[in-house]
C-alpha cells in the first residue's frame, strides 16, 4: 500500500509535447518508504478540487441564499475512483493532471495521504486545476459546474511518463473523457495480461473502436451507451438489447445505468477476467447471464461520485476473482453508500458494501 509516502517535486523533461507546458511531477525515494512497489490498479482520470454547497434551494435570478454545509475535497472521476479503490484495499496509481498551482498541490498532497500514488500525476506549469462546483438542494437535487481547462486534460505523452506504472498494472481503468489519443496510448502500453475497465463513451469513432476491441469491461450511463451503440436507449429493453451489442464488440462484461431500473450488469462465458483464455476453461461462474439490480439504501442526499464509487467496486470484486453477480451487487452497494453524503468523495469498507449487499440482495 501507499500509505505515508513523502514526495518531492522535479521538472520532468517536456520534450515531445507538442508545446504543451513544462510539467512537474512528483519523484519517490525519500528514506522511510519503499519505491518500486507495483499497484495491482492504475486509473487514468480527472483530478481537481470540489467545492460542494448545500442549500434548501437555489435561489432565483438575481437572488441569494446561503449555504448550509460547506466541503472543500479532492474531485475529480479519477481521483474518486482511485480514493474508492484504496479504501477497499486495493493498490493504485493514479494518471492524470493538476495545475502547478497551490489546490492542485493540496489535491497530491491529499491523494497521498489517501494511499494513492500520484507518482504519474503530472502538474502543469502555467495551468488552473479543475475546480468542479456542487450546488447540492434539499431532495438530492444537484447542479454541477465544472471549469475543466484542456491544459489539465491528459496527453500521449502524460501517458507515455506513465508506462511504467500502466506497464506493470493488473488493471488500467480509464475515463473515455479524456482525449480519444491519450486513451488509445493507455490502451497500447498496458500489458495483455491486464484487463480494462473502460468508462464513459469516447468522442472519437477511432478511440471507440480501440477501446471495444480492448476492453475486458465497460461501464456507461444511458447517454454514454447510446452514443456507444449509435442509437437512443428509451426503455431497460433498450439498455438489454445495448448490452448485447455491446458484448458481441469484444468486452466481457458490461453495465449500464438504466436509470429508474437500476444498473443492467451483462457478461458472456468465459475464464475469470485476470486469466488467459488460452490457458483456462470457461469459469461457469462466467456462464453467460446478467442481472439487474434495484437502486438500493436510503435517501439520495447528492448523487456525485455515485459512478465512480460503482466503477471502483466493481474493479476491485472483479480483480478479486468475484463472481459477476456479486460485482455487481458489489458495485450497487458501493454506489448507495456514497450518495448519502453530500459531494463525490467516498467513504468504503469492505465490511460496509457487505452489509448492503446483506440487506438488500434477495435470496
Amino acid at each position: 500500500m501507499f500509505l505515508d509516502r513523502a514526495h518531492g517535486p522535479i521538472l520532468a523533461d517536456a520534450a515531445g509535447r507538442g508545446g504543451t507546458a513544462a510539467c512537474l511531477r512528483w519523484r519517490t525515494g525519500t528514506p522511510g518508504f519503499t519505491v518500486g512497489v507495483v499497484s495491482d490498479v492504475v486509473v487514468m482520470g480527472q483530478v481537481g478540487r470540489d467545492l460542494v454547497l448545500r442549500v434548501t434551494a437555489l435561489p432565483e435570478a438575481g437572488g441569494a441564499v446561503a449555504a448550509g454545509e460547506r466541503r472543500e475535497l479532492l474531485g475529480g472521476k479519477g481521483a474518486n475512483q482511485s480514493v474508492a479503490l484504496a479504501q477497499l484495499g486495493v493498490p493504485v496509481a493514479l494518471v492524470g493532471v493538476v495545475g502547478d498551482d497551490i489546490p492542485g498541490r493540496e489535491a497530491l498532497a491529499q491523494a497521498a495521504a489517501d494511499g494513492i500514488d500520484v507518482t504519474a500525476v503530472c502538474r502543469r506549469q502555467g495551468a488552473s486545476t479543475a475546480l468542479l462546483l456542487d450546488l447540492v438542494e434539499d431532495g438530492g437535487r444537484r447542479r454541477l459546474v465544472e471549469s475543466v481547462a484542456a491544459e489539465v486534460l491528459l496527453t500521449p505523452a502524460d501517458v507515455a511518463a506513465a508506462a511504467e506504472q500502466l506497464g506493470a498494472c493488473q488493471a488500467l481503468v480509464a475515463q473515455l473523457q479524456q482525449p480519444g489519443e491519450a486513451v488509445r496510448e493507455a490502451l497500447r502500453l498496458v500489458p495483455d495480461t491486464a484487463f480494462v475497465v473502460a468508462d464513459g463513451a469516447p468522442d472519437d469513432d477511432g478511440t471507440r473502436a480501440a477501446v471495444l476491441q480492448r476492453a475486458a469491461v465497460v461501464r456507461a450511463d444511458a447517454t454514454e451507451a447510446a452514443l456507444l451503440v449509435g442509437r437512443e436507449l428509451a426503455s431497460a429493453d433498450d439498455v438489454r438489447d445495448a448490452a448485447a451489442d455491446l458484448l458481441t464488440a469484444g468486452p466481457r462484461l458490461v453495465a449500464i445505468d438504466a436509470g429508474e431500473e437500476g444498473n443492467l450488469v451483462a457478461w458472456r462465458a468465459g475464464p475469470p477476467l485476470d486469466s488467459a483464455a488460452e490457458e483456462l476453461e470457461a469459469d461457469p461462474r462466467w456462464a453467460d447471464g446478467e442481472v439487474l439490480t434495484p437502486l438500493i439504501g436510503g435517501p439520495v442526499v447528492d448523487p456525485t461520485g455515485a459512478g465512480d464509487a460503482y466503477v471502483a467496486a466493481l474493479t476491485a470484486a472483479l480483480l478479486g476473482d468475484a463472481a459477476p453477480v456479486d460485482a455487481a451487487w458489489a458495485a450497487a452497494a458501493a454506489a448507495a453508500l456514497t450518495v448519502t453524503r453530500p459531494g463525490g468523495r467516498p467513504e468504503l469498507t469492505a465490511e460496509a458494501l457487505a452489509q448492503v449487499v446483506r440487506d438488500h440482495r434477495s435470496a
